[in-house]
């Protein structure tokens, strides 16, 4: 497993019941997660105590209970990162913190690379590992399709002081804009891709990751460079396994580069037990 265990801002305390219990800096929050399917509650661990709740309603979404007057952001930090967090809709704070053991990855080979990187960041959200590749020293293109969270990106990049590197913001459907760097002759070292296993682009364009996943990714094959650094693929849909990831990345990257192809769950260490709360699969492929 992908354990994401060097965090001191944030803190997983313990899950149980479908929630999970953390700690975003010094405010508590409870929130579903679909994956603690064990009632076991840890002992000691302070679900009593939280300064929000996350309720999911029985018929689609839900709403935050305050029991603490919560800023209407706030920040953490993990290293040198610096990242704004606020309680919003459907239960999300802006932020995986589980992908952080992948920003460690990716910002090694960048900084060893020995030459300019450029990434592409392909439903890049509010810009978590756009941040880290800018830290590690790469030119990133920003794309996702909702203009509220490409904002939330800029604002995180400005708030690790980052504000004067290379990076372009793109609100685009994630598809239409990779053929048309195609079309562009433009080309990447590396690609970073975060897709929903279901979504719509700003035009309303369907997105279901069975059936447009590797299609994407051949047509992101034709914008890497001669020589790519590495390629990411992070997917929270319980149908595709690690090991299907594996596959898609042998059949393409290392099948035309060489290089090596893995995949593993991501995780988060739980502080109250000692046990690890599964958080999706990452699949990764790396220049050898």
């Amino acid at each position: 497993m992908y354990l994401a265990d060097k965090w001191t801002d944030y803190k997983l305390i313990d899950s149980r019941s479908g929630e999970k219990l953390e700690y975003w800096g010094k405010y508590l929050l409870r929130r579903p997660d679909p994956q603690a399917v064990w009632s076991e509650q840890s002992e000691g661990a302070p679900w009593n105590k939280t300064d929000a709740w996350y309720h999911r309603s029985n018929s689609g979404g839900g709403k935050w209970q305050y029991f603490t007057k919560l800023p209407e952001r706030w920040e953490i930090h993990y290293r040198d990162l610096t990242f704004n967090i606020k309680p919003m809709g459907f239960k999300h704070t802006g932020l995986f913190p589980e992908q952080a053991v992948n920003w460690d990855w990716f910002s090694e080979l960048i900084k060893n690379a020995g030459r300019p990187v450029r990434v592409l960041n392909l439903f890049a959200y509010t810009g978590g590992a756009t941040v880290a590749a800018l830290a590690a020293g790469a030119e990133v293109v920003h794309v996702d399709a909702s203009k509220g969270m490409v904002t939330w990106a800029k604002e995180n990049v400005v708030s690790s002081g980052l504000g004067d590197r290379p990076v372009r913001y793109i609100v685009d459907d994630v598809i239409k804009f990779v053929q048309r760097e195609g079309r562009r002759k433009r080309q990447y070292d590396a690609i970073i891709m975060d897709p929903p296993s279901y979504g719509r682009g700003p035009s309303g364009e369907v997105w279901k990751i069975e059936n447009e996943l590797y299609p994407l990714i051949e047509e992101c094959m034709k914008i890497l460079s001669p020589d790519p650094l590495f390629f990411l693929i992070n997917s929270y849909t319980t149908g595709l396994s690690a090991q299907i990831l594996i596959n898609i990345l042998t059949m393409t990257m290392k099948r035309k580069y060489g290089g090596e192809a893995a995949a593993d769950e991501i995780g988060l260490p739980m502080s109250a037990n000692g046990l690890i709360l599964p958080c999706g699969i990452s699949g990764r492929w790396k220049k050898v």
